[in-house]
């Protein structure tokens, strides 16, 4: 067994520790935090709008006085991933971080159609559809915002810039220096915009997202595609790594858009259309006590096993565990790095997620929403507010049946370990 570890660490560490290293996935996540806040109210303001027990005639005067809270929020939400994008990606090329973030965000909307259909079937000229900004955008804000802040850092770099004398303003300066880069770049934009346009006679979401898009979040919602990655996270976990931080800068490209678009079917009360998605990922994983899902973990160790030191860290544990935090037991038990733990660890996530996607599929228990709870949200809670059903509270609360299930023996092997010990 420690000879399989040994070859694993070998293996998977060095993987690890790219990933964590690469900075386009760390401007990614940082992207993606970015946009965190304004989502999550956006999310608060949904919850509000439509809770259960209202009439429909309160929630209609809910969704006339609120509904701006949303769209101009989680619905716009690929606008402030692009920014985040360009500005991070400067930053960490140690030219000016706002104009990267600007030229990102002008880089998108340049290859945006300024025209949608009204409900009459008119083409309507000079407006920008939402659903390009929220999450049939997101691929082409994430493209765009890449290619288009690597260029005007490529551009600054060169020093093509205009240089103002020392005693004009800070501020003026800048505006210049930064000219000739954003002209360049912007310039390049438009060029393409005008390639797919004129000359393919597709605009470029349409292209990105029938070629790019729909494929590759096709993929990251199966199930497969699902359990592989949370397969991976308790991976890197185990060895000490933080596997959120590695598997989710990569896979909330392809979350977070489904997340979206459940969202805006939700407030067109149409059909859900898919099961996983980030706010699934939140609610129905870390959500059950952190990755893992250990809060059941950690009260079975506080008040059932009979073990001094077990229950020394499971009370620990228990009130950080409560809040989705669970550092205190991946460490203290210890998980890391520990052969008994390993098999729960690493199955349990996987069979509890199977579980959710079949009940979820067949109808029995309500999809997520797709509006995105706080990860810091108790149980119970987290899964009536991202499925806006007390089923969702439920289905949390058979999780956690299954995880003690699966927990309680290898729990028994270590408590005899530690009396031998």
């Amino acid at each position: 067994m420690q000879d399989i570890m040994d070859r694993l660490t070998d293996r998977l560490l060095p993987l690890a520790s790219k990933l964590a290293e690469n900075k386009y996935l760390t401007i990614l996540r940082d992207a993606f935090m970015l946009a965190l806040p304004f989502t999550m109210f956006g999310s608060i303001v949904t919850v509000i709008i439509n809770l259960p027990f209202f009439p429909a005639e309160t929630k209609a005067l809910f969704s006339t006085l609120l509904g701006n809270g949303v769209s101009g929020t989680m619905s716009i939400m690929t606008l402030f991933v692009t920014f985040g994008i360009g500005y991070y990606l400067a930053k960490n090329e140690q030219v000016e971080a706002v104009f990267g973030g600007a030229i990102s965000l002008a880089s998108f909307l340049i290859l945006q159609p300024f025209l949608t259909t009204a409900p009459s079937g008119e083409a309507v000229e000079g407006v920008l559809s939402v659903s390009n900004l929220g999450a049939e955008g997101m691929f082409v804000g994430l493209i765009s915002a890449f290619l288009s802040a690597k260029i005007y850092c490529w551009v600054t770099n060169q020093g093509w810039q205009i240089h103002m004398p020392e005693s004009v303003p800070e501020g003026v300066a800048k505006s210049f220096a930064s000219l000739i880069p954003v002209f360049v770049t912007l310039a390049i934009f438009v060029i393409i915009n005008a390639i797919f346009t004129t000359g393919l006679h597709v605009t470029v979401n349409e292209f990105i997202y029938h070629t790019i898009q729909q494929p590759l979040t096709g993929l990251g919602s199966s199930l497969p595609a699902t359990l592989i990655a949370i397969f991976f996270i308790q991976i890197f976990w185990f060895f000490g790594l933080h596997g959120q931080t590695i598997i989710n800068s990569v896979m909330d490209g392809i979350w977070m858009p489904l997340m979206l678009e459940n969202l805006a079917a939700y407030q067109a009360n149409k059909a859900l259309p898919h099961v996983i998605s980030k706010a699934f990922m939140e609610t129905f994983t870390v959500g059950l006590g952190g990755t893992g899902m250990t809060l059941i973990v950690v009260i079975l160790m506080a008040f059932v096993m009979k073990s001094k030191q077990m229950r020394e860290i499971g009370r620990i544990a228990v009130g950080p565990g409560i809040f989705n935090v669970n550092e205190p037991v991946i460490f203290g038990l210890p998980i890391v790095l520990n052969p008994i733990a390993a098999i729960p660890w690493i199955v349990t996530p996987i069979i509890v997620t199977t579980f959710n996607y079949v009940v979820m599929t067949l109808g029995i228990f309500p999809l997520p929403t797709g509006v995105q709870v706080p990860w810091t949200v108790p149980v119970i809670i987290s899964g009536f507010l991202a499925t806006n059903s007390w089923l969702g509270g439920l289905l949390q609360l058979i999780d956690m049946a299954i995880v003690a299930v699966i927990w309680y023996p290898f729990l028994k092997v270590m408590v005899r370990l530690k009396k031998k010990q």
